[in-house]
C-alpha cells in the first residue's frame, strides 16, 4: 500500500495511512503496529481515532528515521509517498517508493502499421 509522510510541525513527522488502507489492512481495535525501518523494528501505538478520521502513525523513532532519509516534510510542502508492505500480523515494512524511471513527457514510438 502507498502511504504518505505527514508533518505536525517542526520535528514531528509521521505517516498518513489513508482511510481506505486502514479499513483494508488494520483490524479494528489493534492498539499498536510493528514497523520495520531498514534494520530497525519499532512498535508504534495507534490512537482510537486511527480508525475514524485520523489514519495517522506518529512515533519519535519513526520521525527520526524519516529525517535520516531526508523524508521529513515541512507544513505546506507536498507529502512524500512510501510503501507500507504487510509482513505479518500487525507488522509492516516501510520502504521508499522507487522513483519513476521513465522521464516525464517522453513518448514511446508507435509500432508500424
Amino acid at each position: 500500500m502507498v502511504v504518505k509522510t505527514q508533518s505536525k510541525g517542526r520535528g514531528v513527522t509521521g505517516l498518513n495511512v489513508g482511510s481506505s488502507n486502514v479499513q483494508r489492512y488494520f483490524p479494528r481495535g489493534v492498539s499498536f503496529v510493528e514497523l520495520q525501518l531498514d534494520h530497525l523494528q519499532i512498535q508504534c501505538d495507534l490512537s482510537p481515532t486511527f480508525w475514524q478520521d485520523q489514519p495517522e502513525i506518529f512515533d519519535p523513532r519513526l520521525c527520526a528515521w524519516l529525517e535520516s532519509k531526508k523524508l521529513n516534510t515541512n507544513p505546506g510542502r507536498d507529502p512524500i509517498p512510501l510503501a507500507l508492505i504487510p509482513s505479518g500480523k500487525n507488522s509492516f515494512r516501510l520502504r521508499l517508493v522507487p522513483p519513476n524511471t521513465q522521464p516525464k513527457g517522453k513518448l514511446h514510438p508507435q509500432p508500424a502499421a
